[in-house]
């Protein structure tokens, strides 16, 4: 059966009623879930295996039954483990039903479906009783029901629940406990990503700078974490001012508390600086005495020889404070917490209003502390992600684009500026342009810029028109030609590399209101490719086969049925400084995309051959796209540079490429010995606004 899905095109801009298979969804879920990331991490397997056959044993030697709830089955890896372990039963509770199905076949493929009991429900609704879905409480408890924030799949009214009615008191639990960790940093980099730092623009008679409204001094930023692979940022991009510090922990095996809860962990300062990030991870022991450790912790504070395993469903956590904070070396400071049932919160102390990991100095009186969640109030932070504002205080980007704008603009220009919450119209009526206007579609940037335009007392100078491209009037331009259009481009809702590709059909949505003679920035984009040798990102697309000896095949299969459905033959958003990469080719030039003319009828596309220089595994190609702002001048959204012969690829941190993944990540039995090449058909559809792709092998 065929269901019918509204979506905005984030290319054309156009609102779409596609037709899809009604397990389009599903296959979707699947196809970009964190199984196989899961199923590959080695280490976590392998602690999980000794914690549960430690639980076991000591349920033994009391001389009971060992009876196990395991809640969130997934594949049913951890109730097998519990099993062969000697629990002589499993209940298995998986809410997903696909996933509770494949549980069903992977149990009895591995021939263990005499002692494992699969419930497709949410734990919440399991009964215990003779005729229930338990006929006793269990006396060990297995969860993995954590993400990079530790509570935030919903772990806590899991576990308030399963004590309550599931399981017997004094159970043994497997994780045994999990603890929050928290160290205090100063990064420009980092602060970068949540603040907007004075944008300055070098004039013929001096400096101009673009500075941020007084509604951003004090906003306690987006109320969501920003998890990233800390492990990728190096040491010289941070300081470390203060120790790490617990901030809480949890004991699983006694009873869990969904309400929320306050904390308050006291620290000294090691150096002075400036307090403005608070990183933060978590560990578990998987038993009682914290023998059997799994842990997040970054690479400065990993405690064996070895690099941290990587891992890609758990990485760790950046808060920002609402305000940085100055602290001397020697300074006793309070770290005031809280956690909900979904979500932790960092931030600044005030008297009036403290939000999670809230910093103040010991020696302050605080007689009464009200925690709130933390809730933007500027704006900016519901218009640009944290990348976003990464590139938006990128000193030299802005300093490519205020030279291609020297270039274009003269004193008779007319501008109109289409791209979300961009500083261009402010740079071009510094540079002098007789006339600016901007396109902001949404209500949050209209309003957002118009408080930026105050503040830089432009508001008189630039117009700002609430519309999309293709309802523009002329009135709406003061009946005026625009001689220069001006884009980034960026758009909030650009997902791809060349969604943002958006700014050349607004192009042909005004082409009524502009010169014959208009110039077009930028003149042009080109889409670019390399083939690539991942790291670790391979991992999340790969099959499994076997998992601490049990065959986990039938998953691997559903997966890449899901991927073959429709997935397999896209590419998929990542940010690749965070997912190291070295380059089997060189880059390569595969379309063009004139803005000087309007969105052309007729498809463009291109085919050839890649050669790969460099030995290693072809796990997938890479894409972005560079735009020429001038003949002369060019911004990347993607590749910085190769950094040496080895072939390791620095990317620029303020965008997400694409990649797409080789059918040989999910078949490697498929590829054919070593390829000398790699052939490609690239083409680009302007009635869909898609960029579709083929590879395949020459030996």
């Amino acid at each position: 059966m065929k269901v019918f899905c509204g979506r905005a095109n984030p290319t054309t801009g156009a609102v779409e009623w596609l037709e899809e298979d009604e397990n389009y969804d599903y296959h979707q879920e699947i196809a970009r879930s964190c199984y196989a990331d899961m199923l590959n991490d080695k280490d976590r397997n392998t602690k999980y295996f000794q914690g549960i056959r430690a639980a076991v044993g000591r349920v033994k030697a009391r001389g009971e039954r060992a009876v196990v709830l395991d809640i969130g089955t997934g594949t049913g890896l951890l109730s097998m483990m519990a099993v062969t372990a000697g629990a002589d039963f499993c209940y298995a509770v998986e809410v997903f039903k696909p996933m509770a199905e494949a549980a069903e076949k992977i149990v009895a493929k591995n021939g263990l479906r005499d002692k494992i009991k699969i419930i497709n429900k949410h734990s919440t609704d399991v009964t215990v009783a003779p005729d229930g879905d338990m006929q006793c409480r269990a006396n060990i408890l297995i969860t993995e029901l954590f993400d990079t924030e530790l509570i935030g799949e919903g772990a806590l009214p899991s576990y308030e629940h399963a004590h309550r009615y599931l399981v017997q008191e004094r159970c043994e639990a497997v994780p045994h406990r999990a603890t929050v960790y928290a160290q205090l940093v100063e990064s420009e980099r980092m602060w970068s990503w949540n603040k907007l730092f004075p944008v300055c623009i070098q004039m013929e008679d001096g400096e101009k700078a673009i500075v941020s409204p007084p509604e951003m001094e004090g906003c306690p930023g987006a109320p969501s974490v920003y998890d990233i692979q800390l492990n990728q940022v190096p040491l010289k991009d941070f300081t470390v001012l203060s120790d790490v510090v617990t901030m809480f922990s949890v004991d699983f095996s006694k009873r869990v508390s969904r309400a929320p809860a306050s904390f308050t962990v006291q620290l000294e300062s090691v150096r002075s600086g400036r307090a403005q990030v608070v990183l933060s991870w978590w560990d578990m022991d998987l038993d009682p005495e914290g023998s059997i450790k799994c842990t997040m912790a970054p690479y400065w504070v990993h405690v064996t020889s070895e690099d941290p395993p990587w891992r890609d469903h758990w990485m760790q956590c950046v808060y920002f404070l609402p305000d940085e904070e100055p602290v001397l070396q020697g300074t006793n400071l309070d770290l005031f917490g809280m956690h909900k049932v979904r979500y932790i919160w960092m931030g600044r102390f005030t008297t009036e209003r403290a939000i999670h990991l809230l910093v103040c100095r010991s020696e302050e009186a605080v007689t009464e502390v009200h925690i709130e969640s933390p809730v933007c109030w500027c704006q900016a932070h519901l218009l640009w992600n944290r990348p976003r504002f990464g590139e938006l205080n990128d000193r030299n980007r802005t300093a490519e684009y205020v030279r291609a704008l020297k270039e274009v603009l003269k004193p008779t220009s007319v501008c109109l500026s289409i791209s979300d919450g961009s500083l261009l119209p402010i740079m071009a009526c510094y540079l002098g342009a007789e006339q600016v206007f901007t396109l902001e579609s949404s209500a949050v940037s209209h309003s957002l810029m118009k408080k930026i335009f105050k503040a830089n007392h432009v508001q008189d100078q630039i117009k700002i028109v609430e519309k999309h491209p293709e309802s523009v009037l002329s009135s709406d331009l003061g009946d005026k030609k625009v001689s220069l259009l001006i884009g980034e481009p960026f758009f909030s809702t650009s997902l791809l590399p060349w969604h943002n590709l958006y700014f050349w059909y607004a192009r042909s949505a005004v082409a009524s209101h502009l010169t014959s003679d208009v110039t077009i920035f930028p003149q042009s984009a080109s889409l670019h490719m390399m083939i690539v040798e991942f790291k670790d990102l391979w991992r999340i697309r790969s099959p499994c086969g076997t998992c601490e000896g049990f065959d986990v095949r039938i998953m691997d299969e559903m997966v890449k049925n899901s991927l073959d459905f429709r997935e397999s033959r896209e590419a998929e958003p990542h940010p690749l400084w965070e997912y190291p990469c070295k380059s089997l080719s060189d880059s390569l030039e595969v379309l063009t995309f004139d803005f000087r003319e309007t969105v052309p009828e007729r498809s463009i596309g291109k085919e050839g051959t890649v050669n790969l220089s460099r030995a290693g595994k072809s796990h997938g190609a890479v894409l972005w796209m560079e735009y020429n702002l001038t003949s002369s001048l060019s911004v990347s959204t993607g590749l910085m540079k190769v950094s040496d012969e080895k072939g390791y690829c620095q990317w620029t941190p303020h965008c997400k490429q694409a990649v797409y993944f080789f059918s040989t990540v999910s078949a490697p039995e498929t590829l054919p010995g070593y390829p000398s090449a790699v052939t490609y058909a690239i083409s680009f559809n302007p009635k869909t606004g898609d960029v579709i792709m083929d590879f395949k092998f020459l030996s």
